[in-house]
């Protein structure tokens, strides 16, 4: 057993000595531009952890909720209610695309919500802003994938990170974005008959 501990601790020592060196070579710092995406669960919920963190740090952060306008999150209660100076939070959809059946509707209320966004991410007081269901506005075409890429290449701030989720991320947003997350599914309680549960989905 003597053996085997003093192999473990060489082993961790030559680890800790190469971890050190390869962080002696990260020095830099800048706002990300963050997506999460794929058919697996926990987009949003990874983003909004980021987001508890922001409040955490003294941060200053937004959220934008696209889509889901109609649904109440426990996330949004949360924030608004206990958060409202920390994270400023404002819902631009008015539900899943297949409830409101109107497109019009549905690009007016993207639209507005893209507006807000941007002057939110144009605010050199905010850290980090979450664009949550962004991707799935992109997706339908609500708003122009151009417009989206090309603001936050040229005018997001410096040190700003700004989060994107939802499905189907397009290309263009993959390849601007400098940390891109890809959610797998790999079992769903949902196949089995068990609808969307407060505290896991919302």
């Amino acid at each position: 057993m003597d053996d085997v501990n003093e192999r473990h601790k060489e082993k961790m020592q030559k680890i800790k000595a190469a971890r050190e060196k390869l962080m002696a070579t990260k020095t830099q710092e800048k706002g990300l531009i963050i997506v999460h995406t794929g058919a697996g669960k926990g987009k949003s919920s990874s983003a909004f952890g980021m987001i508890m963190r922001c409040i955490a740090h003294g941060m200053p952060c937004a959220v934008v909720q696209f889509i889901k306008g109609t649904w109440s999150t426990g996330e949004r209660e949360f924030l608004r209610e206990r958060f409202p100076d920390e994270c400023k939070f404002v819902v631009s959809g008015e539900g899943f695309t297949w409830d409101t059946q109107d497109r019009e509707r549905d690009i007016a209320a993207a639209q507005s919500g893209w507006e807000q966004a941007k002057a939110f991410i144009r605010d050199p007081e905010m850290r980090m802003v979450l664009l949550d269901e962004i991707n799935i506005a992109l997706r339908y075409d609500y708003l122009d994938i151009d417009e989206v890429v090309t603001f936050l290449l040229n005018e997001k701030p410096e040190m700003t990170h700004v989060i994107l989720t939802g499905r189907n991320a397009k290309p263009e947003l993959i390849e601007a974005a400098d940390l891109v997350t890809e959610m797998s599914l790999v079992k769903h309680p949902f196949r089995d008959g068990i609808k969307a549960q407060p505290g896991v989905e919302f």
